[in-house]
């Protein structure tokens, strides 16, 4: 992958210039002081463990001395993996097919078994219904049944979830299924059910790359996909990749500033991520061996990533959760909020579908055969987990709030027991050295350098086990993650 360099002529890219390559020296440098893989690649820090890192685990190890959250309340995934094609850059298992044309076997099955498999975890914790704080529907392309398909899924799940005291009913959808022959119908079913937040996956405004993508829509289809939301009074969250194969930095700054002119609630951002950080390695891998050339450089993706924050905020737009950016601050998703940084309980049903707790983590199976033969056997689909030791819950709890906004001190001991000045003190004093995160009060979070190298960051508070590239990707500096730390036992 070669470094391109940024073009002076470009207008639009020579006003961001400075800060743009001020980004990239900051990137370089923390290469070398062992923050980033020396390879310059990246790994999500999306949970904690690493979802490819649990060890294999029993419902019965998991659960059977698993206590009720005090309020009795929890934020409810649902996860539907069926799509119309296959995304190269997707790392779930999914299948494929026209699915929502008509009824389809396969569809079917799988909704019977979603059903049951709630039926089971509700008698599995002894409770006649799960209490949703808040709920998300994701695949795959949940929007992809059949409108009857969608409507009995709906109506099936609030037989099982009391939907009363939910403060966020969220769906992540696609655009073409939303306005197919079927989408003022999914539209209108949705609504009725009561959902009003929207994820919707554009990921690019460039009908060329949407095509190396092998996405199922074009620009012109997800232009109307947001207008007929709009109408519909949907909050919206748009979503984009960057750093995919055939990107320019010009041509995502022009892209970025037409999605902020889309005036939607919230801009999503992610990177690309050509290794697995899911059940099931993405096409993208070969694209790349394939055709190399075509993939911008890591230093690219940092000005990319850069130009954007700065575009966005041309137009009023500003991180409220980590990448994902919005006029108004009280505009976000409530389920992320709520796992990710309260730390609430949240429940999974379906394929590759997981429940992080409090103190442990359950992950479904990753293949159909395998989630339907355990349902049918009256079990779990359960096949991985933890529950979290003393050191690994201190981990845990300082992971994913403060890649997602920030630590609340007095959560952190509430579920730790300790004082979260206590848990890493020499770790902490290394990062604020590096102007990368800072005490806020009641609160613990990263600064604005911080923030853009949240992954990296967030990577240090890793047991070693759970360090996401070896030993010998990184520089022998005092931010490598595997340096001997006094202030922690290692896991």
């Amino acid at each position: 992958m070669n470094d391109m360099s940024i073009k002076t002529d470009e207008p639009r890219i020579a006003a961001h210039r400075e800060s743009l390559e001020a980004r990239v020296r900051d990137f370089a440098r923390f290469r070398e002081l062992g923050l980033i893989a020396r390879s310059g690649d990246f790994f999500p820090s999306v949970h904690y463990p690493p979802i490819t890192m649990y060890p294999e685990a029993t419902e019965e190890e998991l659960l059977d001395d698993y206590a009720l959250p005090q309020d009795g309340l929890f934020d409810v995934y649902l996860h539907l993996p069926f799509c119309e094609q296959r995304c190269l850059f997707c790392h779930y298992p999914v299948k494929f097919g026209h699915f929502g044309d008509k009824t389809h076997p396969e569809t079917e099955r799988y909704l019977d078994a979603l059903e049951r498999e709630m039926d089971l975890f509700r008698h599995r914790l002894g409770i006649p219904k799960f209490q949703a704080r808040s709920i998300l529907v994701g695949g795959g392309t949940p929007t992809l049944l059949t409108p009857a398909q969608l409507d009995r899924m709906l109506t099936g799940f609030k037989e099982r979830v009391d939907c009363s005291r939910v403060t966020q009913f969220n769906f992540d959808v696609d655009p073409g299924t939303l306005t197919d022959q079927h989408g003022a119908e999914r539209r209108r079913i949705l609504r009725e059910h009561g959902v009003d937040r929207l994820t919707i996956g554009v990921q690019s405004l460039d009908d060329e790359i949407l095509r190396k993508m092998h996405r199922p829509h074009d620009v012109k289809t997800a232009l109307a996909s947001i207008e007929a939301c709009r109408a519909d009074g949907f909050q919206l969250n748009i979503e984009f990749i960057f750093g995919y194969p055939g990107q320019t930095l010009e041509g995502w700054m022009r892209m970025i500033d037409e999605a902020a002119r889309l005036d939607v609630e919230e801009i999503q951002l992610y990177r690309l991520k050509i290794d697995s950080y899911g059940d099931a390695q993405g096409p993208i891998d070969k694209i790349v061996q394939l055709r190399p050339q075509e993939l911008p450089a890591f230093e690219e993706a940092i000005r990319m990533k850069q130009a954007a924050i700065e575009i966005l905020a041309e137009h009023g737009y500003t991180e409220n959760l980590r990448r994902v950016f919005s006029k108004d601050p009280a505009k976000y998703s409530h389920y992320a909020h709520n796992q990710c940084c309260q730390l609430y309980d949240q429940v999974g049903f379906g394929l590759t579908a997981f429940s992080s707790l409090r103190d442990r983590f359950l992950l479904n199976t990753q293949t159909f055969e395998d989630y339907y033969r355990r349902i049918d056997s009256g079990r779990l689909p359960v096949n991985r987990g933890i529950k979290r030791s003393a050191e690994e819950q201190k981990r845990w709890a300082v992971v994913l709030p403060l890649k997602n906004r920030d630590v609340d001190k007095a959560q952190y001991r509430a579920l730790t027991g300790i004082e979260f000045d206590e848990a890493f003190p020499e770790l902490w004093e290394r990062l604020v050295a590096e102007g990368l995160v800072e005490d806020k009060g009641g609160f613990a979070g990263l600064t604005r350098k911080g923030a853009f190298f949240a992954d990296e960051v967030c990577h240090q508070f890793h047991a070693r086990s759970y360090i996401p590239f070896e030993p010998d990707e990184y520089a022998p500096g005092p931010l490598n993650p595997y340096r001997a730390r006094q202030d922690s036992v290692e896991a």
